[in-house]
């Protein structure tokens, strides 16, 4: 970037070269962690403090609890990690009370360990953990003690390290940075209003604490709850929120079909159902209903567990939709899913003399050209299919209804695509992936939520083992014996084919295997990478009892319903998250029969692993397992990327600050029902701050 001549004063926009102790060469390096301002540098928080008050020895530590030690080096030992070229670097280190390990994965910077000397005492911080039975650190930092002498009596801010500038460098040039605060001209939006009504500090005064905390608050610093992280947390949470809270209010002040269904229509439904809806299931139909006959477009979320019956609510409410002359679109993540759904939902319309059709990316070109020319012309009143149905050709004569399943954010942007498709249509996501209060409030905050909180009565109790690779004559002769009683098996595999970087076993390979060892049963292989006629052929013939057994990868986690089927092997399953155990487990107890969910597990285990496991085997609740599991991965990753649990909070955690983010809301959404327009002067500043906070949202979607 080009840099403008050195300024007298530093203001939030200056280049980062021209803070104290930087200079050019050290701005290249904080440019790579894209921190390029006063501004940017202000933002890089500590991910840690550390209390040097506290004398820790090794005796001492506690697992998980932010330690800060001085322990005398002994050596290394590389370990090469099998197959895949990778080393482990295991660094020993001792006091007069014990021997502690402190492990790297991958290091530092390239010459990071030429720095230790033999019996030379080093000060280590991180948070220990216990690794097969042992306390041990991963990836602490390591500081040459002589250097923070100084500094035994203070609060540390503890950075994370930027291409090898060390937490005490970064510290040292944000130090001299906070000297030039005072000067500096920073927005605060929130002061005359909300900081007042919620107790909160300046922001100036946040941004210094941060740095430069009090040593009287450190307790509330270990729970995060010191003034200035009250602050920072409340703001992260607030802007999101206010964006959210905008969109929510702006999509009810549009305008949409009112679909009214009387009572009749709703009893002569329930009566023509072959089984008996659970009251969750009528308590959510009735709030969608309540949604459709309002003016504006329904924005809603009907979120419940594997098997709580889902998708017949939705077909019911389409069936409404349907009948007040309106056309229906329903759109799955994948085509197996979407081939699922319409082969349910002929069932389920053809009787009542429906049109479905079917429209995914693979189908053939004189199939798409026939249903697109129906749907334009309003012959097909239901199209089944995946996001092909968001693509330009795709017209609607009348689209009244967008049913989006297991979708966990439907953006502003498809939204907007599926608008110019007929209309202004009501939205319903679906989800079986239970999410948790703390983050459908956040991601689904222009959304109104409901919940299937019960499972249809005939569901039979799973019971889920956790074995080992020991066990696994015993697993077979088990299978074996379920068959032989008439029942179907499913045997999941976390890959198709033998792969060269690790070693687990394979669908393809086991499956030939099992064929010759069981050759009296009929066993069939389903996995990804086959056309969806041939996966759809596969299904079909396994949920007529073809099949005794399905090997499979986890194409099966969504989409196949085989009510004879009562056992399940997951082999490798410490390989799989929790959120996708629990879909697997949930293809089998549809039935009559007690059923059965068997974690093979391999050799090696890590304590995350034994965790998620035992998680499995004590519940089978999916809210208890997401909560679980957003606890061990966070949002990124448990929304299935780090780029979709990014909402850009700096210092907010969605499973820590529950209560601080249900303020932060609270205070959004009081906002703009005071005053949905922001006209009034004391939220001029709220409104640019939002208006600036939206165009950017907007290049990220674009983007």
């Amino acid at each position: 970037m080009t840099l403008t001549k050195k300024s007298k004063f530093l203001t939030l926009k200056t280049p980062i070269q021209y803070i104290k102790g930087v200079g050019p060469k050290l701005a290249q390096v904080f440019e790579k962690r894209d921190l390029l301002t006063v501004e940017d540098l202000l933002y890089y928080f500590p991910r840690a403090y550390e209390d040097r008050r506290l004398a820790l020895q090794v005796s001492q530590l506690v697992p998980n609890q932010f330690a800060s030690i001085k322990l005398q080096f002994i050596g290394i030992q590389v370990v090469s990690m099998g197959r895949t070229g990778k080393k482990l670097y295991d660094l020993s280190f001792q006091d007069s009370t014990g021997k502690l390990h402190c492990k790297y994965f991958r290091l530092p910077y390239r010459s990071y360990l030429e720095r230790f000397q033999p019996y030379e005492v080093y000060r280590i911080v991180g948070r220990p953990i216990i690794y097969r039975g042992r306390l041990e650190f991963h990836h602490p930092e390591i500081r040459d003690v002589r250097e923070e002498e100084e500094d035994q009596d203070q609060i540390i801010p503890v950075y994370t390290e930027i291409e090898g500038l060390s937490s005490s460098k970064i510290s040292k040039i944000i130090q001299s940075l906070i000297l030039e605060l005072p000067k500096l001209e920073i927005d605060d939006p929130l002061a005359s209003t909300v900081c007042l009504d919620y107790n909160l500090i300046e922001k100036k005064r946040a941004l210094e604490l941060v740095h430069q905390p009090l040593r009287d608050e450190s307790d509330l610093i270990s729970k995060m709850r010191a003034s200035f992280q009250r602050r920072l947390i409340f703001e992260d949470f607030f802007w999101f929120e206010l964006l959210m809270a905008n969109q929510y209010h702006n999509i009810k002040k549009e305008k949409a079909y009112e679909i009214g269904v009387s009572d009749l229509q709703w009893q002569n439904v329930l009566k023509s159902l072959p089984f008996e809806l659970t009251k969750a299931q009528k308590k959510v139909i009735d709030e969608i209903l309540f949604d459709l006959k309002k003016q504006g477009p329904m924005s809603r979320l009907v979120q419940g567990d594997v098997g709580s019956g889902k998708t017949i609510v939705a077909f019911i409410v389409a069936l409404f939709v349907i009948e007040a002359g309106y056309q229906v679109a329903f759109m799955a993540p994948t085509e197996i899913l979407a081939e699922q759904h319409f082969l349910n939902a002929k069932k389920f319309f053809d009787n009542k003399f429906k049109s479905v059709d079917f429209l995914v990316g693979s189908s053939k070109a004189s199939e798409r050209k026939d249903v697109l020319e129906a749907l334009q012309n309003g012959q097909t009143h239901l199209l089944i299919g995946t996001h092909a149905l968001i693509e330009d050709p795709v017209v609607f004569k009348k689209l009244g209804l967008v049913i989006i399943d297991e979708q966990h954010r439907f953006g502003v942007n498809q939204r907007a695509q599926l608008k110019k498709k007929g209309g202004n249509p009501h939205f319903l996501v679906m989800t079986a992936t239970p999410i948790p209060r703390t983050l459908a409030l956040t991601l689904y905050g222009d959304f109104d939520v409901s919940t299937i909180d019960e499972l249809p009565p005939g569901r039979t109790p799973i019971v889920t083992h956790v074995v080992g690779e020991t066990k696994k004559n015993q697993v077979k002769k088990f299978i074996l014996d379920q068959v032989l009683l008439g029942r179907q098996a499913y045997i999941v595999y976390p890959l198709i084919e033998e792969s060269e970087k690790l070693d687990l076993k394979n669908a393809q390979d086991e499956y030939e295997k099992l064929v010759q060892e069981w050759p009296q049963l009929k066993i069939a292989l389903l996995h990804g990478r086959m056309k969806p006629f041939e996966k759809e052929e596969i299904m079909e013939s396994f949920r007529n009892g073809q099949f005794h057994i399905l090997v499979s990868t986890t194409v099966i986690e969504v989409g196949v319903d085989v009510h004879n089927a009562t056992l399940m092997l997951i082999e490798h399953a410490e390989r799989f998250g929790l959120s996708q155990l629990h879909q697997l487990r949930g293809r089998v107890g549809r039935g009559q029969h007690k059923s059965h969910c068997i974690l093979m597990t391999g050799y090696a285990l890590s304590e995350e692993a034994k965790f998620r496991l035992s998680i499995m085997q004590e519940t089978t609740d999916g809210f208890k397992i997401a909560e679980a599991d957003l606890e061990l991965r966070g949002p990124g990753d448990f929304l299935g990327s780090r780029q979709s649990g990014d909402f850009g909070f700096k210092m907010a955690s969605l499973t820590r600050d529950v209560e601080l983010l249900e303020l932060a809301r609270e205070a959004a959404f009081k906002i703009l029902q005071k005053d949905p327009h922001l006209l009034d002067l004391k939220y001029k500043a709220i409104k640019n701050e939002l208006l600036k906070r939206q165009e950017k949202a907007q290049l990220v979607q674009i983007g």
